[in-house]
């Protein structure tokens, strides 16, 4: 499909005929922006003001401490776990959404060593890509370091051959942060449960951008977070899994009140709670939870039209238009697509790469009202990466076509050569 497209003519009638264009208008965006950060922030539902203003002006202005109960306030972290669980192949009682993806990963990571360490006392490896996410492995490093364990990183691509009767854990995120490649889920599950090792995966590329079934997958962790493709806000509470045949195996080490089997008991010893329940701590961010829950809801609204089938279509048709529109167009100006170009390999972003100026460019573009993003390498095998995520929920064809259009203006005049665009913020 995307070869035939070659004018804007061409993406406006591929806008027409797309059967998820109503979703669009769940979202408050910008007029004139063309947003392509939605993997690293999800644009704001336009539901999210009202609601949050009800939270706040009847649930906590007027209801205040009686809302724990006749709002639900409590059972939120359930609740909207199980909306979550119909976007990543889990069952009811079985996600909770609650605290930070970190936070989360340090939850399942630590239950996940424990269980390898009373099944296979000799293994004493955490298994994990140089690439991951730093997260990940800080708090793998962190675990490691207080279980007697060693974390061992291996290259994208060596999996296979590191897996051995060495390895207890194996953690890995789905989706690459930097460049979008994509694991087979259940091909590596099956690799690591053949040496022996659990699997704890990260979803925070993934969830409501790709089809997930953890449970097919015989995953036996996941973490994710919910102001990405969630669009949840800034901040979102993240969520976390546990296969069913883990969840009451071991505490988890955060055992808090609200992980209590009776937390309003207030007894001085601790009891988990069963199944997923104990994997909660303390009081969690009702207004926050409140804007996550809307976010999700803007994801299941696309069950009718498809749900997760047809915005996976949609992304992948929308990243493979992405890159043939640079490689017909901007060919010569030395920027490669370091993405898959498999759409069974690829997430929903498409990364490239530049010997140098990615920062520059990327300035350059947000100047020309193109939001995408940059992600620093390490100067060997991992290049500086300009990234541009898609969100099949609200991204257009016709927004492709201006982005590559902008950038090759960028690029053709030298534009992101001015010194202000090299001047680096905090936040990249």
């Amino acid at each position: 499909m995307t070869s035939a497209v070659n004018s804007l003519q061409d993406c406006l009638q591929l806008d027409e005929q797309d059967p998820l264009r109503s979703l669009r208008g769940l979202f408050d965006l910008p007029d004139g922006l063309i947003y392509l950060d939605g993997n690293s922030l999800g644009a704001l539902p336009r539901a999210a003001p009202e609601r949050l203003a009800q939270a706040i002006t009847q649930e906590w202005g007027q209801g205040l401490i009686r809302s724990w109960n006749s709002a639900g306030w409590f059972e939120l972290p359930r609740r909207v776990g199980d909306k979550i669980a119909r976007l990543i192949g889990a069952r009811a009682g079985e996600v909770l959404a609650l605290d930070s993806t970190s936070i989360n990963l340090y939850k399942v990571l630590s239950a996940a060593l424990q269980i390898a360490r009373h099944d296979a006392p000799g293994r004493k490896i955490v298994l994990s890509e140089r690439s991951n996410f730093p997260t990940d492995l800080y708090i793998a490093q962190s675990l490691c370091e207080q279980h007697g364990m060693e974390l061992r990183l291996v290259e994208s691509g060596q999996l296979q051959q590191a897996l051995d009767d060495d390895v207890a854990v194996l953690l890995l995120t789905h989706v690459n942060y930097r460049t979008g490649a994509m694991h087979d889920m259940a091909a590596v599950g099956a690799l690591a449960h053949r040496c022996g090792a659990l699997c704890v995966w990260d979803l925070a590329h993934s969830a409501g951008a790709v089809e997930l079934d953890l449970h097919a997958a015989q995953a036996d962790f996941a973490v994710g977070c919910g102001y990405k493709y969630l669009n949840g806000g800034p901040g979102a509470p993240a969520f976390l899994w546990v296969h069913p045949r883990h969840s009451e195996r071991f505490w988890q080490p955060l055992s808090g009140w609200w992980g209590h089997a009776q937390p309003f008991a207030f007894e001085p010893g601790y009891r988990p709670a069963a199944g997923i329940g104990r994997y909660q701590c303390g009081t969690q961010p009702m207004l926050s939870l409140i804007a996550l829950d809307v976010g999700v809801d803007t994801v299941l609204a696309a069950e009718p039209l498809g749900g997760m089938a047809a915005l996976r279509r949609k992304s992948l048709a929308l990243t493979r238009l992405f890159a043939h529109l640079l490689q017909q167009r901007l060919a010569g100006h030395g920027l490669s697509v370091v993405s898959p170009q498999d759409d069974d390999q690829r997430g929903s972003h498409i990364s490239l790469t530049r010997a140098h100026g990615a920062y520059a460019i990327v300035q350059a573009l947000i100047e020309r009202g193109v939001v995408g993003d940059f992600r620093a390498g390490d100067g060997s095998a991992h290049p500086d990466i300009l990234r541009f995520g898609v969100c099949p929920l609200y991204t257009r064809y016709v927004d492709i076509w201006h982005a590559v259009d902008r950038l090759q203006q960028v690029m053709s005049s030298g534009a992101w050569q001015d010194a202000k665009y090299g001047q680096q913020q905090s936040v990249t």
